[in-house]
């Protein structure tokens, strides 16, 4: 779920980028970097959940062991 949030907050904010850069021009379209420097990112974020998502997941022996801990919770 945080990856889809993250590509649609990603696509978004771009296509908000790309109008004020048109609405804006001035002979110079920046709205690219942005666009590449985020969609870097995004791509590392797909990797992480789809490549390789065991690397990152919490496990079920992770949830086990965290709930076994005494806490301040009742």
């Amino acid at each position: 779920m945080g990856f889809y949030a993250h590509l649609t907050v990603y696509a978004g904010i771009i296509v908000l980028l790309m109008a004020i850069n048109f609405l804006t021009f001035s002979g110079v379209l920046w709205f690219h970097w942005p666009m590449l420097g985020w969609g870097i990112a995004v791509a590392l974020h797909a990797l992480g959940v789809f490549v390789f998502p065991r690397r990152f997941a919490v496990s079920e022996e992770m949830i086990e062991k965290e709930m076994g801990k005494p806490g301040t919770r009742s």
